[in-house]
């Protein structure tokens, strides 16, 4: 045997390619190997961008010693979480069941077909953390193996039965707003009221909360509900968890003021960031959020465009072998690149800059214990301080990029650029927004399918592995997204034929999708469920889709797949209403959808003023489509027939199957979006 990495397209993967560890990719070759030979399967999950990720490699993988143990012992499988979370998703599960918080890096024992038996995560060297000692583990494991078949055999078949039942989501009835509000008022609990967000440290963005919570609050008139978001994402804006000088956000916060990130960027996060942000800023105006929405966009155009155009995955937590070293800065580098100056003194006031720093003997740029709006005179000193700065760390050894393109990620990417790039008029958002959804249509298309089916990954033009539920959810909302923003009918064709692959390949008789398709190669269990994870979950985003077809359609078959998917999970609810954010937002948007009919051409001035208050309105539940004039809607739209006066660009806004009188001027449009 060797290491078999070296083949491999996975930034990750290849990362371990000249580890001593036989490492084997994720396939039937390396399971064959293991029944042939009756050795335990080490499954080590992890990414890129990942920190202890790669402190384990270093400890642990590149030892000889240990390395001799794994290839003498096992037979040891790495796969790439981003590439493969399908697999992950089916071991993270196991991790639970066993008790065990998950994360990365995984590390699972496996009988030769695949199935569980013990695992963890991070395991040092030699026992410490109250952890064991990787090598004296792999001892431990190898013995129960050769030894207590009978034992392991009961542990894998017990796990087996487990994973199985979890594919077993609790059915429903309908979602009503009162069990909306009740969701809402019981996560509310949960956030910390005096630093924002959820929970205390380590804190991660929980994005899909902060909506539902915000549709909530405006629907019922709860300014508890909608302060606690803006309040939220205010201190992660002036937090450390932003990139203060190159904008986007790190993947978290290890402790509870969000000022000290977990370095690594994902292109997820920033995505549910940056529509985030968009929708608060619409209620807000606030120029803190249009900072943060332009920096962050600003951001992903000029990092994270990869091969044809398509979003790459992350930027790593780690450079030189640091965590978060190409992001930090001591005093006297500050003061070596702004010089002894009153514009300085005033950066490091207002970025909290000391000789002792804020993090092992560093600083992280935050305005944590500043986050007021100052002058313009001001702010416009501390801008050209932080352009110094930026241009400074240019020069520095930058983190890992991995720039393979994710399906479901740039759908999530897609959409959000596309509906800022209509509120802030920037038409290279909207662009950026086109040409990555044109890179997925294509590359990332199964040959010989018409683009009806994808896969999961790809990079150095190669194609990854197939595509899961969440690569078509995402890249349908994404297309439903360009459709309102662009009118563009080829986007809005394909998100039928990605709904036809999932109805052929995905779905399940008890409603809703599998996470994997029917002709996939096969895996332990198929996993079913609607609980969102760091991205949405794909069954919650296609009730969102559906919704929004009934919508932009009338047609009522996207309301009855919608209510269907929606009952074939609400019984979850009963269980954990944590992690149905999603579902919860594509019920509220079947049940309260605002439909704005704009009577113009694309193009004309007047016409695109009204597309841009839409999208600046503070509006979740917008769905919106512009009617050329002498061109109807369908059979049972509330707008059909309607005529914009006087032969001007006019919109209209429906909701509940009544519509308003025609809107000429965009002021009023917003408003009344906003009242909806």
């Amino acid at each position: 045997m060797r290491n078999e990495l070296d083949k491999e397209t996975s930034p990750y993967l290849l990362s371990h390619a000249d580890n001593p560890v036989h490492w084997q990719p994720w396939g039937e070759e390396a399971f064959a190997r293991a029944r042939a030979e009756n050795k335990p399967v080490i499954l080590s999950v992890g990414y890129a961008a990942c920190h202890w990720c790669h402190v384990m490699a270093h400890e642990s993988f590149e030892d000889p010693a240990t390395a001799a143990v794994m290839n003498e012992h096992f037979v040891s499988i790495k796969v790439d979480r981003e590439e493969r979370p399908d697999i992950d998703t089916i071991y993270q599960s196991a991790l639970a069941l066993l008790g065990e918080h998950g994360g990365w890096p995984l590390t699972m024992f496996l009988t030769p077909d695949g199935t569980p038996f013990w695992g963890g995560t991070y395991f040092p060297p030699e026992a410490r953390y109250g952890r064991p000692g990787f090598r004296a583990l792999l001892g431990r494991i190898a013995e129960a193996f050769a030894n207590e078949g009978d034992k392991v055999k009961k542990n894998a078949a017990a796990m087996r039965d487990a994973l199985s039942r979890m594919s077993e989501a609790a059915a429903g009835d309908a979602v009503p707003d009162r069990t909306i509000d009740q969701v809402a008022l019981r996560l509310l609990q949960e956030f910390d009221p005096v630093n924002g967000g959820i929970g205390s440290a380590p804190k991660f963005p929980h994005v899909q909360i902060f909506e539902m919570l915000w549709r909530a609050g405006q629907r019922s008139g709860s300014s508890e509900m909608t302060d606690a978001v803006i309040f939220a994402l205010r201190k992660m804006s002036q937090g450390g968890i932003y990139d203060h000088l190159g904008g986007g956000f790190a993947r978290y916060a290890t402790d509870a003021a969000w000022l000290v990130p977990h370095f690594e960027k994902m292109l997820y996060d920033n995505a549910q960031l940056l529509d985030g942000l968009r929708l608060v800023h619409g209620a807000t105006n606030d120029a803190l959020f249009a900072r943060r929405i332009t920096e962050t966009a600003d951001w992903t155009l000029r990092e994270m465009i990869a091969e044809g155009g398509g979003f790459a995955a992350t930027l790593d937590a780690d450079s030189e072998g640091e965590e978060g070293k190409f992001y930090v800065w001591s005093e006297a580098e500050i003061d070596d690149v702004l010089g002894a100056s009153e514009d300085t003194a005033l950066f490091k006031k207002y970025y909290g800059v000391s000789p002792e720093g804020n993090w092992e003997g560093k600083c992280i740029l935050n305005r944590i214990d500043h986050p007021e709006t100052l002058d313009a005179a001001t702010e416009a000193r501390l801008e050209a301080a932080r352009k110094r700065l930026l241009s400074a760390r240019a020069a520095r050894v930058r983190p890992g990029w991995d720039d393979k393109i994710l399906a479901d990620w740039n759908g999530l990417m897609i959409a959000a650029l596309a509906r800022a790039g209509a509120a802030f008029a920037r038409e290279d958002w909207i662009s950026a927004a086109v040409t990555a959804f044109d890179c997925v249509r294509t590359r990332l298309a199964v040959p010989g399918t018409d683009h009806a089916r994808l896969v999961h990954s790809y990079r150095a033009g190669r194609q990854g592995g197939p595509a899961t539920l969440d690569d078509y959810a995402a890249m349908i909302n994404g297309a439903l997204a360009l459709y309102e923003v662009t009118g563009d009918r080829g986007a809005l064709e394909s998100a039928f034929s990605w709904i036809a692959t999932l109805d052929r390949h995905y779905g399940d008789l008890r409603g809703g999708y599998f996470l994997t398709a029917d002709d996939a190669a096969n895996l332990i269990v198929r996993t079913r469920t609607a609980h969102d994870g760091a991205t949405p979950s794909g069954n919650g985003l296609m009730a969102l889709a559906y919704a929004r077809l009934f919508a932009l359609t009338a047609e009522d078959r996207w309301r009855q797949r919608a209510d269907l998917l929606i009952r074939a999970f609400s019984g979850e609810l009963e269980r954990n209403v944590f992690p149905l954010a999603t579902l919860l937002n594509g019920a509220d948007l079947l049940a309260h959808d605002v439909q704005v009919v704009i009577i113009g051409t694309r193009g004309d001035g007047a016409t695109d003023a009204l597309i841009r208050a839409a999208f600046v309105a503070a509006q979740p539940n917008l769905a919106l489509q512009v009617v050329a004039p002498g061109t109807d809607l369908p059979e049972g739209h509330p707008a059909r027939g309607k005529t914009a006066p006087g032969g001007k660009p006019a919109a209209f806004v429906c909701a509940n199957q009544v519509c308003s009188l025609p809107f000429i001027e965009p002021e009023e449009l917003r408003d009344a979006l906003a009242g909806t």
